[in-house]
């Protein structure tokens, strides 16, 4: 029952921040589940990369609540969002392909490394000027495959690549937090299934897994996330959020210093 509640409280935070930032929701769910898994005594090679499955397989629902509460606002660039999707589905294979073959330390490693920039991209509210239009084909394509691998590897992190690429591009910070959504959505669909093909002959996984899929935390996190991240996208079209981002930053430097020590 207390695992339970944990994975809806950890659904209930992923839900609210991903539709408010359009970044996070990943990065909520792997430090969580990282150190839920180490405590619950998982196999401890595949602890990281349990997290990742997961939280990739998670983030569909949230995901695609988000998305349609920013297109009911009119937010999501559906062109730029189908030119990245094949470039993102070819990275989120590679990146599935190459965490097989990461051990947990490097998995670890990569991931405090991918949530040091999104902390430091909320603090100090970092977005790249808006300098030129959107790349043609080859660029989008490039953006979308490099987009795949970080969501592949740190389950989760579309937002932290692509919002500020799109931002660069010239495109509204709103506009492309809802198109990032939009697109986290498919990215979601592929890494949960690359994931689950992964780790299907990896020795030692608890019951209830599909490869490095944990169905129990996917079920909790999914029900509840799909029920805040709506209202949490409102939100986004209400305040800037300057406090609330950096008071997610302080958040996430504790739990990155938690898995870090622990797992």
């Amino acid at each position: 029952m207390t695992e339970l509640l944990a994975y809806l409280a950890i659904g209930g935070a992923t839900g609210f921040f991903a539709g408010l930032l359009g970044i996070g929701g990943g990065t909520i769910i792997v430090s969580s589940l990282a150190l839920m898994f180490a405590a619950q005594g998982f196999p401890q090679p595949y602890v990281m990369h349990m997290s990742i499955g997961t939280s990739l397989a998670a983030i569909m629902a949230g995901a695609w609540a988000s998305f349609r509460t920013h297109h009911r606002h009119g937010s999501v660039d559906w062109p730029a969002m189908r030119a990245m999707v094949p470039g993102t589905l070819v990275g989120v294979a590679l990146g599935a392909v190459l965490a097989r073959f990461m051990n947990t330390a490097a998995l670890k490693a990569s991931f405090l490394a991918i949530m040091t920039v999104i902390i430091v991209q909320l603090i100090f509210n970092l977005r790249p000027k808006a300098t030129r239009p959107l790349p043609g084909v080859a660029g989008m394509t490039a953006a979308g495959i490099v987009t795949g691998v970080s969501s592949s590897l740190f389950g989760g992190g579309a937002a932290a690549v692509g919002v500020p690429f799109l931002t660069w591009c010239s495109m509204t910070i709103h506009r492309a937090i809802g198109t990032v959504a939009a697109l986290g959505f498919p990215v979601a669909i592929a890494g949960a299934i690359a994931y689950a093909i992964a780790g299907m002959n990896a020795p030692g996984l608890p019951p209830w897994s599909v490869g490095f899929v944990y169905l129990p935390a996917f079920a909790g996190i999914s029900v509840m996330s799909v029920l805040v991240a709506p209202y949490g996208a409102r939100l986004a079209h209400k305040l800037k959020g300057p406090t609330l981002r950096r008071i997610f930053a302080v958040f996430l430097i504790g739990v990155g210093a938690k898995v870090a020590i622990s797992v």
